[in-house]
């Protein structure tokens, strides 16, 4: 009774090459991100997807759509809950300026980041919340031995694999997730586990950016 899950993030985009916060921003990819997702698309080329379901953000959408171009038989739908985090008034900011700025909320946030609501937006644990209830959804539609592709975002993914591996939100960053990386998930019923996370071995002659 298991369905498997090719969970990708989406290519690089302006705002990942300068380490600015992204968020709900509505970037595309840029040509590394272009290329990237082509290549995530070319490692893919071989699975046999029942579906394609994306955020309905460019950047993942554009990627989901570069993997989708080797199965045109595969539907793709849009899904909210896929959606990167709102970081609200952070959204926008470069890394260097927060720093700057919010010493102490940095603090929080390196030590016990499922404790920090973004200003105006969302934290860590409405994330995942919002993020594996769409994972449950999605695969409750499919029969035993589909397999499915999610185009997302890093605060997305990484609470859904922590959620799989029974990481801590505190400890998110033990599980790296870089531009145009799948990770191998299956669900069997209430279970959810991570086989592949981070794969990236196909963007190994490209220059990438995290």
């Amino acid at each position: 009774m298991t369905i498997r899950i090719l969970l990708v993030r989406h290519g690089e985009t302006e705002w990942n090459r300068i380490h600015r916060f992204q968020g709900r921003s509505d970037l595309p990819l840029n040509q590394t991100g272009k290329e990237q997702a082509h290549a995530l698309g070319l490692a893919l080329k071989n699975e046999s997807f029942a579906a394609v379901y994306s955020s309905p953000l460019t950047r993942a959408m554009e990627t989901a759509l570069a993997i989708k171009a080797f199965h045109p038989s595969a539907p793709l739908f849009e899904e909210e809950g896929l959606i990167e985090m709102d970081l609200g008034d952070f959204d926008g900011m470069e890394g260097k300026e927060w720093l700057a700025q919010y010493p102490e909320l940095q603090r929080t946030w390196q030590a016990t980041p499922s404790k920090i609501a973004m200003p105006g937006g969302e934290n860590l644990t409405e994330v995942q919340a919002r993020a594996t209830e769409a994972v449950d959804r999605i695969t409750e539609s499919y029969p035993p031995g589909s397999t499915l592709l999610l185009s997302s975002h890093n605060f997305v993914i990484i609470t859904i694999l922590c959620h799989a591996t029974k990481t801590h939100l505190d400890q998110f960053r033990t599980l790296r997730q870089e531009t145009a990386a799948y990770n191998v998930l299956y669900k069997e019923g209430e279970i959810l586990r991570a086989e592949v996370i981070n794969e990236r071995s196909h963007l190994e002659n490209q220059y990438t950016s995290s």
